[in-house]
């Protein structure tokens, strides 16, 4: 029997349909789980409560793990040199999210563009504008998306609808798209300026003081991907200086933002928590409908999917 160490709250999903050569060991709780992971071949060790730590810890336990399961898109988080040393295979999230997080980009930009937060307060105090706070359209503006994984196409897609012109960055290039070598020459263009790359070696900073100075005075940089992307005191000047437009912020550098740091009192700086992919009620279905079909190749000794690439850092 294969041990697979899954989360409890996956059971009403997965139990019923698990194949019998499967021996699954279900954790409701952070003990729980640094108890079950030394014995697991296959783990699902996820366990995001409190700002807990115990999937690392669980992780570093799980000696006998050749594959971890995470439904993060991103894997930085986790002891890779660890896990890489022990050849263990890393499936992660990518794409389960990838709509939720659109419809997030979308909303947002829509929302400064509008200036939506200023109808809201008037709202609140009970005010009627005669006038929109916002000028800004969607329609005929251009948008530079960076990454242009499943994210980055579902963002793309929906802007498109919007009558927005989209410029993709792909780490490859090809036909109408930009490699990581040739965006930076293009900033100037764009109203908006999207990231959803993943976190690499690479991409730690990739919007810098030379980026942001590029950058249209009235544009606006859009984050879905990880706050490590931008060098944030940089960013943080060239908003309070309004060298920049504004900044839609789903993640930031650290997490959670610290109540103190200057960008909270920006009125240029929409700061969405880390929110986007969150914004749904059906990532774990599609999670466990993933994870089913790949518990059969894994059977078959195909490698599950997707997999992380070390190469490539995600």
């Amino acid at each position: 029997m294969t041990v697979a160490v899954l989360p409890g709250s996956m059971k009403p999903l997965l139990a019923p349909h698990l194949p019998d050569w499967l021996d699954a060991r279900f954790f409701d709780d952070a003990d729980e789980l640094l108890a079950l992971a030394p014995e697991a071949e296959i783990g699902w060790l996820d366990y995001y409560v409190n700002g807990s730590t115990a999937t690392i810890e669980a992780v570093k336990r799980a000696e006998k793990l050749r594959w971890l399961v995470t439904i993060g898109a991103g894997v930085d988080y986790l002891p890779l040199d660890v896990l890489l040393a022990r050849g263990v295979m890393i499936t992660n999230g990518t794409g389960l999210s990838a709509a939720p997080i659109a419809e997030y980009v979308l909303m947002a930009m829509l929302a400064f563009a509008k200036d939506y937060r200023a109808v809201m307060r008037m709202q609140d105090r009970r005010e009627w504008l005669n006038d929109s706070p916002g000028k800004r359209q969607l329609a005929g503006s251009r948008a530079l998306v960076i990454g242009y994984g499943a994210i980055g196409r579902e963002v793309a897609r929906r802007l498109r609808a919007f009558d927005v012109e989209v410029q993709a960055v792909t780490r490859s290039g090809g036909e109408g798209l930009l490699r990581p070598d040739e965006w930076r020459a293009h900033l100037g263009r764009f109203d908006w300026v999207i990231l959803s790359a993943p976190a690499t070696a690479d991409t730690r900073h990739m919007i810098g003081a030379a980026e942001l100075a590029a950058i249209k005075a009235d544009a606006v940089l859009v984050n879905v991907a990880r706050g490590t992307l931008i060098d944030q005191q940089a960013l943080t000047e060239a908003l309070a200086a309004m060298r920049i437009g504004g900044a839609i912020l789903d993640v930031t550098d650290p997490e959670p933002l610290p109540a103190t740091d200057p960008l909270w009192e920006l009125d240029n700086v929409h700061i969405t928590m880390h929110l986007s992919g969150r914004s749904q009620d059906t990532v774990y279905a599609r999670a466990a409908e993933r994870l089913l079909a790949n518990l059969e190749a894994y059977r078959a000794g195909d490698p599950p999917q997707p997999l992380y690439d070390r190469a490539r850092g995600y």
